[in-house]
């Protein structure tokens, strides 16, 4: 690839910022929060569709069955990576309670 190809896209692309982070605790409670309720709702979101096209199967609706696995795969990820964050905040946290003051 020549290189005037890849400096006329970079070109277009925007200039990225640096976040403003946080300036309190409480900013940055309420930042994480935030995240981690989108991310709950996002697998919750993945759960519903691989519910929808898996009844539309056994229904006998016109769905096409690799579509059907697809989304029953993407759910069981969500699901999984969810379960082993949980499982590293947990860790992480018996981790700081076992220290000492």
């Amino acid at each position: 690839m020549p290189i005037q190809s890849i400096t006329g896209t970079l070109s277009a692309m925007p200039i990225l910022q640096p976040q403003k982070s946080p300036q309190t605790p409480y900013e940055a409670q309420q930042s994480f929060s935030a995240i981690l309720n989108d991310a709950i709702h996002k697998v919750d979101h993945t759960q519903k569709i691989s519910d929808q096209f898996t009844t539309k199967l056994i229904k006998g609706e016109d769905v096409d069955l690799h579509n059907v696995m697809i989304a029953a795969q993407k759910a069981s990820i969500a699901l999984n990576a969810t379960v082993e964050m949980r499982n590293k905040v947990v860790e992480a946290y018996q981790e700081i309670i076992r220290m000492p003051v």
